[in-house]
């Protein structure tokens, strides 16, 4: 058996769900990150379980074509990146196969997904950016954390984030310094500042400084001016121990807070806490892929709908389009997208839990087409809201996903390769649901990470 702070050497069989090695040696099975499938590698046990153990890379003795050299000088310390090692190609297929493994173990599904949909750009592609301050060696400085815990790692540069970051940081280390405002600190909750967070809309610039009491900032501001013509600065107070960025305190520093701008052919406002995704070529090629599915003879009803971008897109395209989401900020933002982009009549934004209004959305539209639209958050959707979604009836489901393990477990439901038992869920061996999928395509919105977003169109069956 694997002993606890012992070397070994093995092959990578395969790769797990976090893009680690899989070593099956001396009776265990082994998880090591930074290996690629086929390698013969030397690692150190850290943690032994039984059969499963836990390594540390040592040498990599033979590598295969796909390894690379990481450009970040932090590869294997951050926690942001996993796949640096990995050539862009082998990335896009170690994506394709996690979704497809993940329908089969966890949904008991067993289908292929397509090629993943792939990024032109493998660095700089971030939008946005949310980066934690702390205190290293006394000095104030900007970083992400490492694997699995909250201790920074201090960066000057990210090389998946816009060029911008670098005076970004720059600028809140000269601000802290000249200043002296001290970092936060978790463990005590004494210090000040806790993340900057920058969002790009069209080269204009949305600047929040998170601190855990007010302060001024204005030689921050002064600093950002260097670098940067057309931004907002604002200032959040969050003075909770949580591990929530922002709280409901803001002020605003520079400029009005929010910009106007708009994405495939939505007019929107933008503010710090506006969810958009952080690529916006991917981005655009998922929703545009979403548009195509949807039927312009049907209703669409769009399940966890946000601020209502993709309900406004729908309604542009469809019959009407309902939006769906519990959160009431959100619902009010995607009434004020509807004025804006003059869809009175055609979007309808509705405050409240999925399982609870679907049904009232279905009566209202009886006798029309339906499609459902569903883009929950990364946990996926509520038992009780799969149910509801599964029992509505619509012709066509489109799901959207950024976590495969959930989306396995809800498409299992929809399609009848799970069950549930005495309070879990069983796989049931037999596809005999109300849906048949029709297509899955996983789109590589995070490059360099173990991240993807998975497109899954399904069509109700002559069964259902």
């Amino acid at each position: 058996m694997i002993q606890k702070n012992e070397v070994y050497e093995g092959v990578v069989c395969g790769l797990g769900t976090e893009g680690e090695g899989i070593i099956k040696t001396e009776g265990a099975t082994t998880f090591v990150p930074f290996c690629l499938e086929g390698e013969r590698v030397t690692f150190k046990a850290l943690k032994t379980d039984g059969s499963i153990a836990y390594g540390k890379l040592e040498r990599v003795i033979n590598a295969t074509y796909s390894r690379v050299n990481p450009p970040c000088p932090v590869f294997e310390r951050c926690g942001g990146c996993a796949l640096q090692h990995m050539d862009y190609a082998a990335q896009l297929e170690f994506k394709r196969e996690t979704v497809r493994t993940a329908l089969k173990k966890i949904g008991g599904i067993d289908c292929e997904a397509d090629e993943t949909v792939a990024c032109d750009r493998q660095y700089r592609y971030r939008n946005k950016l949310a980066l934690p301050i702390g205190e290293s060696d006394g000095k104030v400085v900007c970083g992400f954390y490492s694997p699995r815990s909250h201790r920074i790692v201090p960066v000057d540069d990210c090389l998946i984030q816009s060029e911008w970051i670098k005076p970004v940081i720059a600028a809140v280390k000269k601000f802290a310094a000249e200043c002296g405002v001290s970092a936060y600190d978790e463990r005590t909750g004494g210090g000040v500042l806790r993340r900057i967070v920058v969002r790009e809309i069209k080269g204009k610039f949305i600047i929040a400084l998170v601190v855990a009491r007010d302060i001024r900032a204005d030689s921050l501001i002064k600093e950002l001016e260097k670098s940067f013509s057309d931004f907002t600065f604002l200032i959040n107070i969050n003075g909770s121990r949580g591990n929530a960025i922002f709280s409901d305190n803001w002020r605003i520093c520079r400029g009005e807070g929010r910009f106007d701008a708009e994405e495939c052919g939505i007019k929107y406002e933008a503010g710090a806490n506006t969810f958009l995704q952080v690529n916006d070529e991917v981005r655009e090629k998922l929703y545009s892929r979403v548009i195509e599915c949807a039927d312009g003879d049907a209703v669409a009803i769009d399940l966890y709908s946000g601020g209502g971008m993709l309900t406004a897109m729908l309604a542009k395209k469809c019959v009407a389009a309902y939006g769906v989401e519990v959160v009431e900020e959100a619902s009010r933002c995607a009434d004020g997208l509807k004025e804006k982009n003059g869809l009175q009549g055609k979007m309808h934004n509705v405050c409240g839990k999925v399982e609870e209004k679907i049904d009232d959305i279905f009566r209202l539209t009886a006798g029309k087409k339906k499609i459902i639209v569903c883009d929950p958050p990364r946990k996926g959707m509520e038992r009780s809201a799969v149910k509801a979604v599964k029992g509505a009836g619509a012709d066509k489901i489109i799901l959207v996903s950024c976590n495969p393990a959930t989306l396995a477990r809800d498409l299992g439901i929809l399609c009848g390769t799970l069950k549930e038992e005495s309070g879990g869920l069983i796989k049931t061996g037999r596809c005999d649901g109300v849906y048949d999928i029709q297509s899955v395509t996983p789109f590589d919105m995070f490059p360099q990470t173990k991240w993807c977003e998975t497109l899954v169109v399904l069509e109700k069956n002559k069964r259902g």
